[in-house]
């Protein structure tokens, strides 16, 4: 299938320093979103050294016989080694870590994401936006068990407590999945500036109406700065086309 996509960052209205990251393979292979912790120097480290080791690993092993799930799992354990190591050199860095959400499209094969923390996937299907990936905070889990409505976990004090991220030491899951896809599908992989910002059904507008996949990608961004801008900001976004080639 053909797949257009675009990436965009922007860094907010109140912050000095842009802590996300994300990079996008130019054969449409791969996508990465990273929203770093930790500090100025620390998460904007952190996001970079994530973003950067899965890269480097995926482009290493890409043509292996390692099925995909595993070649994900290992892609995120190693970015999550080199975030300790670079802790261990750094110790004012020692706190940094980052969320991570990634999507892979392997020839002939299912596409797979994997995912720690709240970075989040989405898809659009027609006219119904589904969130992919669970948060890996407080707040969903709370909301999950019912202790807690989705309105009430919008404005909770803890929604920003994380339950993981890479660079931990005691990181105990890394959340890997196949991915249904299908033409005429929309993907979007954003940090929690976006969804701090906007409801599900306003990303879901801008992505029904806006074809084009820069520009829904700054609309998003303008619209969850016209609402605070409270954080760093950034989507990707990849079109399913049903050609068989892959373009950018």
């Amino acid at each position: 299938m053909k797949r257009l996509f675009t990436g965009l960052t922007d860094v907010g209205l109140l912050r000095s320093v842009n802590q996300d990251a994300y990079h996008i393979d130019p054969d449409g292979r791969f996508f990465i979103v990273a929203d770093g912790m930790g500090g100025h120097a620390g998460g904007q480290e952190a996001s970079r050294i994530a973003t950067q080791t899965i890269q480097t690993y995926l482009d290493e092993h890409w043509a292996a016989d390692t099925p995909s799930q595993q070649l994900l799992e290992a892609a995120l354990l190693e970015a999550n080694q080199e975030i300790l190591r670079d802790q261990r050199q750094h110790l004012e860095r020692s706190d940094m870590g980052t969320t991570i959400v990634v999507v892979i499209f392997r020839e002939e094969q299912q596409p797979w994401c994997a995912h720690v923390g709240d970075s989040r996937l989405y898809r659009l299907r027609g006219a119904k936006l589904e969130q992919i990936t669970e948060d890996h905070t407080w707040v969903a889990w709370a909301m999950k068990m019912g202790e807690i409505s989705p309105d009430q976990a919008r404005s909770h004090p803890l929604r920003h407590v994380l339950a993981q991220c890479l660079g931990r030491q005691d990181l105990r899951q890394i959340e890997v999945q196949p991915l249904q896809v299908q033409p005429g599908d929309r993907l979007l992989l954003c940090s929690d500036g976006l969804t701090e910002e906007l409801s599900d059904q306003i990303i879901a507008s801008h992505l029904k109406s806006i074809r084009a996949c820069e520009m829904a990608a700054t609309a998003l961004i303008n619209a969850a700065k016209d609402r605070g801008g409270r954080d760093n900001i950034t989507v990707v976004i990849v079109a399913i086309d049903g050609l068989k080639s892959t373009d950018s």
